[in-house]
């Protein structure tokens, strides 16, 4: 059938790109062969062995390529135990960020299906959208493929109290809510100045006033949106997860705050040769003992300050319910290195060196961190990545401060 012909054609492409290798040199009669004996070719011709090790991980996903059905109403299905598969990774083998053979391989397997679908069944697969997206910029796949344009999935969690962040803090400011951006009053600027142009060259008719007063108009307008376009720009940054720099600590030590009830005072291990010291809101959900050598996700980049005179140095994320009744910090996997960075996949930049709290850019980002149906931590539906797996909570469609 034409159909798993274009498959074939489209994993010696795809495969061929990722090993480095010229397409030309896979014999034209491999193609009459299934794909996992033309996958062990394109292989076998890239090593320059007949005889390849293959782990038994890479197959698995040669045999999901080669029985995916051709009907979209078939194919669909499958796709969506893939998006199952992919609720909790980044790539389909190994624990990192680096692309394998087999999404390679299903990626160009899925690829021509997956476009030709509904809008409609396309929502109902946010992580295959997702992984399809970082592994065709990844790997260098647009212009070889046609590039499948997505739109991230939104989610919109119930505004609940950050723990350990008090009321007023949550609460928009009066004069920031009431104050047009600077971009709308820069527009409204340059109209009115016009408009007022206009009337005075009018009343002036007949008199030599040349383009003088209009010019100094346009150049007072332009003048003045040129920041607000700049400004808009770094709003658009701040938005970015990768301001924060979120690492896998180890909690060596929990007691309760000398002076209030509602907090813990921590001492969290983040690979440094001195230990940080952290409080959090958790005394109601937690008791010290639960805490302690247990592994969490810290943003240890906050500002340094005192909660009721003992200072803390970090920000322990916890997933929350509706209401605030259960939380608990977010579970980095035993596999994960104290220290390492959390990354989500498809985002780079660098972390900030402290965040600004006079910016906001915590309160701007928290909005989006939320855990999915299965409990992974993600950032847009985006999870929270680490070397042994996706940090992870036991509250699912939960919010994340």
């Amino acid at each position: 059938m034409a159909s798993v012909d274009n498959r074939k054609k489209s994993l010696v492409l795809a495969l061929s790109n990722y090993l480095s290798l010229d397409p030309s040199v896979i014999p034209a009669d491999t193609l009459d062969s299934d794909i996992k004996s033309l996958y062990l070719s394109i292989i076998a011709a890239a090593s320059g062995h007949d005889e390849v090790n293959h782990s038994d991980e890479v197959l698995k996903w040669v045999a999901f390529a080669e029985s995916l059905p051709v009907a979209l109403d078939q194919c669909f299905e499958n796709l969506k135990k893939l998006n199952d598969e992919l609720s909790g990774k980044s790539v389909l083998v190994g624990n990192g960020l680096k692309p394998s053979e087999a999404d390679v391989i299903v990626f160009s397997a899925i690829h021509s299906s997956l476009i030709s679908l509904p809008d409609t069944n396309k929502e109902k697969l946010p992580h295959v959208l997702r992984w399809v997206d970082y592994i065709q910029h990844k790997q260098g796949f647009v212009g070889l493929f046609e590039e499948i344009l997505l739109q991230k999935p939104e989610f919109e969690p119930p505004v609940t109290k950050s723990v350990g962040v008090a009321e007023s803090d949550l609460k928009p400011n009066k004069t920031e809510q009431t104050k047009p951006n600077k971009t709308e009053q820069s527009i409204k600027n340059a109209n009115k100045s016009e408009t007022d142009t206009s009337k005075d060259k009018s009343k002036a008719e007949g008199k030599s006033t040349g383009d003088t007063e209009p010019t100094k108009a346009k150049a007072k307008a332009a003048k003045e949106a040129k920041p607000a376009g700049k400004e808009a720009a770094a709003k658009e940054t701040e938005l970015s997860v990768s301001l924060l720099n979120i690492q896998v600590g180890l909690i060596r030590k929990a007691w309760k705050h000398p002076s209030a009830d509602s907090l813990l005072v921590e001492e969290i291990d983040v690979g440094d040769a001195k230990l940080r010291q952290v409080v959090s809101g958790l005394a109601k959900y937690c008791n010290p003992d639960e805490l302690t050598n247990r592994r969490v996700a810290l943003i240890t980049n906050v500002k340094p300050g005192k909660l009721r005179d003992v200072t803390s140095e970090g920000l322990v994320l916890c997933a929350s319910n509706e209401g605030s009744t259960i939380v608990e910090p977010l579970l980095p996997p035993e596999g994960a290195k104290i220290g390492e960075r959390v990354s989500f996949a498809g985002i780079d930049g660098k972390p900030e060196d402290v965040l600004n709290p006079k910016k906001k850019q915590l309160e701007k980002i928290t909005p989006n961190l939320f855990t999915d149906d299965n409990g992974v931590a993600t950032f847009k539906g985006i999870p929270f990545m680490t070397s042994g797996g996706p940090c992870t909570s036991s509250i699912s469609r939960a919010t994340i401060k």
